[in-house]
């Protein structure tokens, strides 16, 4: 190449990076306008990963915690689909893709194709490509353990993506706060989806008890937001399904799919599309979101809606009706919130930990009335409040205009514990946070009860934050 074409290339590739359009890589090969600044406040997003796997419960190379072998329901035909689902009504959205250690190993054709098809939607789209290891390393492997695999992973993220490419956040499920400090100060990784908002009783155990949208962790714990700078760890804790807030009181699910209560509803697919069908479970997806999207954002100044989806789905439940439930969502998203940002997890982390440099600024308030839904009653009206010191949950039936009453207060300026080290043999499942008073409504201390009925010592610390609350 002459000196003349190299100028030309050059004026060429800096109009589109300009222009903020596809522009080309050393090799030739197009790549993703480099996202533009979003600020936090103003704006709605939305975060959505798509897990590929080879089992169910998958945490390391040789620890499956379920049988079913699902390697061949993996298919570039079944990604490729879900990501055309994706962006028909949001080509500008961009996504995570998790990989389990196996899935990110597996020489087998249909794992290659993936992996390949995954590189072409990070070069074009901008997509992010993360290690997923099964939501539960936590419970099952010892701490140094996880740690280890997180940098083997990330390590083989980057050899097979190309040109130095490093995820921004890594997709944990639940995550130690020890593995937490190891992302941020080992591998420089400041974002992940470390906690799963209220499970308790699903999947073989459960963590409750953090906020629901992100925060800085404490050495302590995972669930519990650092108190100041001798326990903060500079790693964002994400969700990873944004809840119905009146389901989530419920511990586990029980009985039928209409009749009986699942605690994971929200916009999770399973229990929504899968479970009820594309109208009801629509309408399901439809009101959790705009908990976050209308009254949420007027209250916090910004919204945010978080969301997996596993590749498998495809089989099992068939292709027509996950790429139709993911299709429906995107657009209906993007119809009724036209300023919905659809960013990965690594992105969604960093522009959060741009406003927000302690956890000493973020105050968030939610208000649900339920959706008449299943286990969403329609009577009831939650109303939450989240900040560095701690969550406080007040419901009542607000058509019988019944007082307020506490279902939820855990304290996080009290010592928290991690349990110790598990092993496959001997899993630690309970990594729950609960103190003076939870959701669950599990233990004797949890019964609800009015804010006026609470010791006073902590009716002085509510008010502190929320002074409001005394009227």
């Amino acid at each position: 190449m002459n000196r003349r074409t190299l100028l030309a290339a050059s004026a060429f590739t800096g109009a589109r990076l300009a222009a903020g359009s596809p522009h080309l890589n050393m090799l030739g090969r197009f790549l993703a306008p480099a996202p533009q600044p979003v600020s936090l406040f103003g704006n709605r997003f939305v975060t959505l990963c798509i897990m590929i796997r080879t089992t169910p419960w998958e945490v390391s190379r040789d620890v499956k915690l379920h049988p079913r072998d699902e390697s061949t329901w993996h298919t570039l035909d079944g990604v490729r689909s879900m990501r055309e689902a994706f962006s028909r009504s949001n080509p500008d959205g961009r996504l995570t893709w998790g990989f389990t250690l196996n899935a990110l190993e597996d020489k087998r054709d249909n794992y290659r194709q993936i992996r390949d098809y995954v590189v072409e939607c990070q070069k074009k789209y901008g997509d992010e490509v993360s290690y997923f290891p099964g939501y539960f390393p936590a419970m099952y492997l010892p701490r140094a353990r996880v740690n280890r695999e997180m940098s083997e992973a990330i390590q083989i993220i980057t050899d097979f993506v190309g040109d130095g490419y490093r995820p921004q956040a890594i997709m944990g499920g639940f995550l130690s706060a020890d593995s937490l400090q190891y992302l941020a100060e080992k591998e420089h990784i400041h974002a992940a989806h470390a906690v799963i908002w209220s499970q308790q009783a699903i999947d073989g155990g459960g963590a409750d008890g953090s906020p629901s949208y992100p925060f800085y962790p404490s050495t302590e714990h995972f669930c519990k937001p650092a108190q100041g700078a001798a326990d903060f760890i500079d790693c964002v804790n994400l969700d990873g399904w944004t809840m119905d807030f009146i389901c989530a009181r419920r511990s586990g699910a029980l009985g039928h799919e209409i009749t009986g209560y699942n605690s994971r509803r929200g916009v999770g697919p399973i229990e929504t599309y899968v479970g009820w069908g594309l109208d009801l479970g629509h309408r399901e997806v439809m009101h959790t979101e705009s908990i976050h999207f209308d009254e949420g954002f007027k209250r916090n100044n910004f919204g945010w809606v978080t969301n997996i989806w596993e590749a498998q789905m495809v089989h099992e439940f068939g292709k027509e009706l996950v790429c139709s439930a993911l299709d429906m969502w995107v657009t209906d998203t993007k119809k009724r919130w036209p300023d919905t940002h659809f960013v990965t997890f690594g992105e969604y982390g960093a522009i959060w930990r741009n406003q927000f440099k302690t956890n000493q600024d973020w105050h968030y308030s939610f208000l649900e009335r339920g959706s008449g839904l299943g286990d969403s009653y329609n009577n009831l009206e939650i109303e939450w409040f989240m900040n560095k010191n701690f969550r406080l949950a007040l419901q009542r039936d607000w058509q019988f205009d019944t007082p307020r009453q506490v279902i939820d207060f855990t304290r996080y300026d009290l010592p928290a514990h991690e349990p110790a080290d598990p092993d496959p043999q001997h899993p630690a499942k309970d990594w729950s946070l609960m103190n003076r008073i939870n959701q669950k409504d599990l233990r004797p201390q949890d019964h609800p009860r009015p804010l006026s009925e609470l010791a006073t010592a902590d009716r002085e610390f509510i008010y502190e934050s929320l002074p409001g609350l005394k009227a």
